[in-house]
């Protein structure tokens, strides 16, 4: 039976908007929390982009040691021959491949350089090229489809298929879908096409969730599989792009979902933490009244809504704090802190470890350990979090890679 899965890419799309960026280090430490919460796959790098290469090094290393368990680490080109070709030396083994299919962007973006069937052509090439290649997996990105016409986004999809691709990504790249809109176009693909269908939706006008939940239904609907994209606490390009807590939620607890399974094993439980260490790295605070993780997701203060929550929770939450991971109070460490980093020496890292519950076998291994606590400080220039301290100092060796950055 088809099902819905959820290919993150935070480290892919939210990294390349304006304004928030992670450090290799930060995007690493993603990786590691949609392992644990249990999400198909990670769209983590732009693997033809020099500065790169050590970050995607390090991390196929951590998965192929069981790190990531079953994540699926997957880089993001353009549909060229030559992005396929300069991303092989990473050793990455799936991609997804871009190229815009709408009009307004084949005339006002290419400018003349490529037209409808020029398009294909590229697509096609790149697809090839990847699968003889030795690509494992590949997704074909529509870019724009959502403006689209509807017999050119079928002919696309059709050729797709026919040279290997895996996905067809249905892409809602200004959020111009509803979701009434967004379902008919995707069963009509799915059931035309028979290939899975990715929704990728942004939030311009606040439905990417909303988009991304309809064009599931539709697809799964159609007999294949749907893969949604999501970022965690919806950030992205402009408005950002679907919150993957959200659609998780909406798979979960919203009426009639029960009929779309989830293909992923997914750990809620994990829910909080994530979306609390991304709000932290970005810089960007989490949203009083973000579902399931805000400040005010599960508070009360109204007479009645006090009184019904304090007879049955069930009057006024549809699931419990505790499915999330959510302690139910948060306390702030206050008085004498001693913290590591940068400047740090080596009794305080003793301590900040030992607090951990962290010892270190000798003298050489705790100075080795203390030097790339440094220069990962240097490296996110923020205190360091006791998750990327406890994985500094189990897996150090991938750390230092990823701590390289060569020009």
């Amino acid at each position: 039976m088809a099902g819905v899965h959820f290919i993150d890419v935070t480290n892919r799309d939210t990294v390349q908007a304006s304004r928030i960026k992670l450090a290799k280090l930060q995007k690493t430490m993603v990786n590691f929390y949609l392992s644990q919460i249990g999400v198909y796959q990670s769209e983590f790098a732009f693997p033809f982009a020099r500065h790169e290469h050590n970050y995607i090094r390090a991390n196929l290393e951590l998965q192929a040691q069981g790190v990531f368990g079953d994540l699926v680490l997957e880089g993001w080109c353009r549909a060229l021959v030559s992005d396929v070709a300069a991303s092989l030396p990473t050793g990455v083994q799936h991609l997804n491949l871009s190229i815009s299919t709408s009009d307004q962007m084949i005339r006002n973006k290419f400018k003349g350089r490529l037209d409808r069937a020029q398009v294909l052509k590229e697509m096609t090439e790149a697809v090839t090229f990847a699968r003889r290649s030795g690509i494992k997996t590949i997704g074909v990105n529509a870019e724009d489809a959502s403006r689209t016409d509807m017999g050119y986004l079928l002919e696309f999809a059709q050729a797709s298929k026919e040279v290997g691709a895996d996905r067809l990504r249905y892409c809602d790249t200004l959020g111009y879908d509803t979701p009434l809109a967004i379902y008919e176009r995707v069963r009509t693909l799915a059931e035309k096409v028979q290939l899975p269908i990715e929704l990728h939706c942004h939030n311009d006008v606040g439905m990417a969730v909303a988009n991304s939940v309809a064009g599931a239904k539709a697809a799964l609907d159609a007999g294949v599989d749907a893969y949604i994209n999501t970022s965690i606490n919806g950030l992205g390009e402009r408005a950002g792009q679907a919150d993957l807590l959200s659609c998780i939620l909406a798979l979960r607890f919203a009426r009639g979902m029960d009929a779309y399974p989830l293909g992923d094993k997914i750990n809620l439980q994990v829910a909080s933490r994530m979306a609390r260490y991304v709000s932290y790295a970005f810089g960007v605070p989490l949203p009083i009244n973000q579902p399931g993780v805000g400040a005010n997701a599960f508070s009360h203060e109204s007479g009645i809504h006090a009184d019904g929550a304090l007879k049955d929770r069930r009057n006024y939450e549809l699931y419990d704090p505790e499915v999330l991971g959510l302690d139910e109070e948060e306390r702030v460490p206050a008085g004498r802190i001693i913290t590591t980093g940068e400047y740090g020496g080596m009794a305080g890292f003793k301590y900040v470890y030992g607090r951990l519950g962290i010892t270190f076998p000798d003298e050489e291994k705790a100075e080795k350990i203390l030097d790339l606590v440094r220069y990962a400080n240097a490296h996110t220039q923020l205190p360091l979090t006791d998750d990327e301290l406890r994985f500094i100092a189990q897996y150090p060796e991938p750390v230092r890679k990823v701590l390289t950055v060569t020009p």
